[in-house]
């Protein structure tokens, strides 16, 4: 059973209606990813058996952009015991394999009972005189401006390497195991997550489920508004589009058309899948409620995870600022709701409603499924900036429970439910709301 979660806090999000005279959703993306490129390519170089299970390394090519040929490792991961099954997990990272993805990999892969694919080198990197990672997008963002050419802007290769990596994947299935692959479920960080997103809003139909990591920014004019007003000015964590003057959004045509080809909001009304989103509460990218200028207009189910103590790498810092050496409750839960898309379990879910009056929030939440443990988080600030916050875990909360704006500065709080399924345990958050002491 899916359940809708249900908001009805005491907060009025910032809304794209579609009006009937909005610009018409961009085509750009789907475009460029389903060209036909004759460069694409995969091949089987490595089959490694062990105790944990198997793990096979491919060979992909998936296009040619701008005349470079973009190559990547694909490893997927196959639990001992574990048999295919018609949906396969593939998570979208960049750089190439290592001791790290090979753990988390099989973590993942463990928790699902199913094999797991890593696709790698997303984007291709670096280029145009050294270029990585965001540095790299806003060039590709500025050679648009410059060019109007819609195959200009990284993210969409990024994504044509997803589509061709979900080609390859099948293929391999039937060649390596008799099997037919036919839907995936579609995950990654940051950037690749903002990749997971763009991939199921190609309309791309084998794209089960989406889980978008720490990339809390969707419905982007409204976010870089939010990022003045909670910390000042933007995140110095976008530097490279403020360098670039692609932040403030310039007030052009073209600057417009391009933020909208790259939004994943602008493609809401495609994004009905299933969603699992996951987020830190001390990322410095983003501000603490941006998710909710967002999560009322995202159709069709979908589950949030907020995760404490936490910043872009999602690894939980104890009161010493020690760091886990993995990012063991966005795994957890991870691993369970792609199980649930695997083997079409239902994923259970908290219902939530928070009745604000005269700075009290009784906050009630609700679930089909009986929750193992319910909890409330709660971190304060002077400002809206809750960046460098400690939250901490009101252990004696019963509910409804009420959190009461502070005496001077801000609140913030979440509640979060722990369920067990199948004997693994994870977590589901609500949506964050942040009180501001009377002036």
């Amino acid at each position: 059973m899916r359940l809708a979660i249900v908001l009805a806090l005491a907060v009025v999000p910032v809304r794209a209606s579609a009006a009937p005279d909005a610009p018409a959703v961009p085509t750009e993306l789907a475009d460029y990813v389903f060209k036909k490129d004759e460069s694409f390519a995969w091949k089987l170089v490595d089959t490694k058996k062990a105790d944990t299970g198997t793990v096979y390394e491919l060979d992909l090519v998936s296009q040619t952009w701008q005349k470079i040929v973009w190559d990547h490792k694909v490893q997927v991961f196959v639990p001992k015991g574990a048999k295919p099954q018609a949906t396969m997990v593939l998570w979208n990272q960049g750089g190439r394999p290592s001791g790290t993805s090979a753990v988390l990999g099989l973590q993942i892969a463990e928790r699902v009972g199913a094999p797991v694919a890593f696709l790698y080198g997303v984007p291709k990197q670096p280029l145009f005189g050294g270029k990585t990672e965001d540095a790299l997008i806003a060039e590709t963002f500025v050679q648009y401006l410059a060019t109007k050419d819609g195959s200009w802007p990284l993210l969409f290769p990024m994504v044509k390497s997803v589509v061709a990596a979900m080609d390859a994947l099948q293929a391999f299935a039937k060649t390596e195991w008799g099997f037919e692959v036919k839907s995936f479920v579609v995950t990654g960080a940051s950037k690749r997550g903002w990749t997971s997103w763009l991939t199921a809003a190609s309309g791309d139909k084998r794209v089960k489920a989406i889980a978008p990591i720490v990339i809390d920014t969707l419905n982007m004019p409204v976010q870089m508004r939010n990022q003045v007003e909670a910390f000042g000015k933007p995140s110095e964590m976008i530097k490279d589009y403020t360098n670039a003057k692609l932040v403030p959004i310039p007030d052009t045509p073209e600057a417009t058309k391009l933020w909208r080809m790259v939004d994943p909001f602008v493609y809401r009304d495609k994004l009905t899948l299933p969603k699992m989103i996951i987020n830190g509460a001390n990322d410095p990218y983003w501000p603490l409620d941006a998710l909710n200028s967002y999560w009322d207009d995202l159709k069709g189910d979908k589950w949030l995870l907020y995760v404490p103590n936490a910043g872009h790498d999602l690894r939980e810092a104890d009161a010493n600022g020690t760091k886990q050496l993995l990012p063991m409750r966005a795994v957890n839960t991870l691993g369970a709701f792609a199980r649930c898309m695997v083997f079409d379990k239902p994923m259970p879910g908290p219902r939530w409603v928070c009745d604000e009056k005269a700075g009290v929030c009784k906050l009630e939440v609700t679930s089909a499924t009986k929750p193992v443990a319910l909890r409330v988080w709660t971190a304060e600030a002077d400002t809206r900036d809750f960046r460098k916050a400690r939250w901490s875990e009101d252990k004696a909360a019963k509910f409804p429970a009420e959190v009461r704006a502070p005496e001077k500065g801000f609140r913030a709080f979440f509640a979060e439910t722990e369920y067990d399924l199948d004997g693994l345990k994870f977590t589901l958050s609500t949506q964050i709301r942040i009180l501001e002491a009377k002036k």
